[in-house]
């Protein structure tokens, strides 16, 4: 357990609620964003469904005292792997997005990897372990 630093909270805080929007609005607003992107409607909803579950787990993670080092390297990990995702799901040819679908992709893979090294820099800056 480590005594989370107020920047590292705040960074937690923010990439909740930056995920908490995308996630409402790709779950329930997928099929006019679908058309808008050129992106798989079924897809949107996905990702927004699993933007749910996140932005809760991090909102949760990010409001705590003290917290698993290992749950907030697990975030950090998962940003920068979505980044890195995000931007080889644009070579990979899985999908077809127009300019502005390709601008979204992009523009939420810079969000989420600065999250990531917001983060980094949060848990680097927090206190050490915490015993029992």
């Amino acid at each position: 357990m480590i005594n989370p630093s107020s920047f590292l909270r705040r960074a937690l805080i923010a990439d909740a609620i930056f995920s908490g929007v995308a996630a409402l609005g790709f779950t329930f607003g997928a099929g006019a964003f679908a058309p808008l992107f050129n992106l798989p409607e079924m897809f949107l909803r996905e990702v927004g469904l699993f933007l749910i579950a996140y932005a809760a787990f991090v909102g949760w993670l990010g409001s705590r005292q003290t917290a698993m080092k290992a749950l907030v390297l697990i975030v950090i990990v998962g940003n920068a792997a979505w980044t890195l995702g995000s931007i080889a799901l644009l070579f990979s040819g899985a999908v077809s997005p127009n300019l502005m679908g390709t601008a979204m992709v992009v523009a939420q893979a810079i969000a989420t990897g600065v999250f990531a090294e917001l983060q980094y820099i949060g848990l680097r800056r927090s206190g050490g372990t915490v015993t029992a």
